[in-house]
């Protein structure tokens, strides 16, 4: 399926007056949602956007996805899935001439479409969907905030705008505890606005992945204790710096450990020279962004995640999903996902000796490794299904569409 031309909805048509009376909403059944996102490339929010498309798509409810830029792998599998796209294209920035006119292009096609629900689900798509819903008239209008660490871009004055654009909203989706206490103390958004939805994960596709280190890892001793550290490398924040040092001291005692580096980012090459620095060239090794995380997840005995803040990590789930027992550090989501000692284990953030210390008790004994595996395994299971969030989802557009 194409990407949908919104340029046959005339950018006129979106300021023409509109009818006061509401049109009839849907309660039960069928529900018209228009889903935004800044990309389609590879990562949590995107991952996460598609899935929930694709699943609210197979119980009967009208999805489309619309894109500030229509380009990512993930951009093929709505297409294969005959799932709708249409693009609003963003240049530098939304401030300007043409990002009027995307605002106004967006605002008549949400009219034309006669949708339910402008559902946004990062800081772009907030900042163009939530005015072009409001300006169309649309009933349900869902922003998202998925993050704890702003983000380079906010400055006080854009710190103003999108606590203006929460008040707009209908709802405000977060997907941890930490982010909505942030929202509600620092922000002031109503404790009542903003709803709670955790993320979710396919466990059993990530359970059924049998091990091929040989042809994925061949240049890997075997025999070695292989390491996941699934995150990005664009900022500080994800406490590369604390893991590699940890590394250090771990592989002084343990010199057959490798740690895997799974993701990509600006912090890269300053990060692969303080490996190179600390003598980890064999036993800290770069792989990238990668489309094979399940099968590189299933060669590996247990999986570190060392932020320094996390909304809801991802990488948490789909590790605890492979079957790897975790180490992760008490920030923000993280604190909700694991019970310390029961599911996984918790450490301070920033700090490497402790870090290490938990590496080393779970490489040293698999028992308690294997405890830590199968408890997170089966929570996944019971609380982080798709099933559930789904369902959270749906509620989320239906108690405003009864009112």
């Amino acid at each position: 399926m194409a990407i949908i031309d919104t340029d046959r909805v005339d950018v006129a048509e979106s300021t023409a007056p509109i009818p006061s009376a509401n049109r009839a909403r849907p309660v039960k059944g069928s529900i018209r949602v228009f889903h935004l996102v800044d990309t389609l490339n590879v990562g949590g929010t995107e991952n996460q956007l598609v899935q929930m498309a694709l699943r609210m798509r197979q119980i009967g409810h009208r999805i489309t996805v619309g894109c500030l830029r229509a380009e990512g792998p993930l951009l093929q599998v709505l297409q294969r899935a005959g799932v709708p796209v249409a693009e609003f294209r963003k240049e530098k920035t939304l401030l300007s001439f043409k990002g009027a006119r995307q605002l106004l292009r967006l605002a008549g096609f949400l009219r034309w479409g006669k949708f339910d629900v402008l559902h946004a689900h990062d800081l772009w798509s907030t900042l163009l969907g939530v005015p072009a819903a409001r300006l169309a008239r649309v009933p349900v209008i869902i922003s998202s905030r998925r993050y704890l660490a702003d983000l380079e871009w906010y400055t006080p004055w854009r710190n103003r705008v999108m606590r203006f654009m929460y008040r707009l909203s209908t709802r405000v989706l977060v997907n941890s505890q930490a982010v909505r206490d942030q929202l509600v103390t620092r922000d002031r958004v109503a404790p009542e606005r903003v709803r709670v939805v955790y993320n979710a994960v396919d466990v059993e596709r990530f359970a059924a992945v049998r091990q091929g280190k040989s042809k994925l890892l061949p240049a890997i001793a075997e025999g070695s204790r292989v390491i996941a550290v699934l995150a990005n490398m664009y900022s500080r924040v994800k406490g590369h710096d604390c893991l590699i040092t940890a590394a250090r001291i771990v592989c002084e005692f343990e010199p057959a450990v490798v740690f895997l580096l799974i993701g990509d980012g600006t912090q890269r090459p300053r990060l692969e020279a303080q490996a190179r620095d600390a003598g980890l060239e064999k036993n800290v090794v770069f792989l990238g962004r990668r489309t094979d995380v399940m099968e590189l997840l299933a060669c590996c005995s247990l999986s570190v995640l060392p932020s320094e803040a996390e909304a809801f990590p991802n990488a948490l789930l789909e590790s605890m999903s492979a079957g790897l027992p975790v180490v992760a550090t008490a920030v923000g989501g993280s604190k909700e996902v694991i019970e310390n000692g029961q599911n996984g284990l918790l450490v301070p953030p920033g700090n490497p000796e402790a870090l290490a210390a938990a590496i080393l008790r779970l490489v040293r004994d698999p028992r308690l490794a294997m405890k830590l595996a199968v408890t997170g395994q089966d929570d996944m299971r019971q609380h982080f299904s798709f099933d559930r969030l789904i369902a959270e989802v749906e509620q989320l557009y239906e108690e405003p569409l009864r009112s």
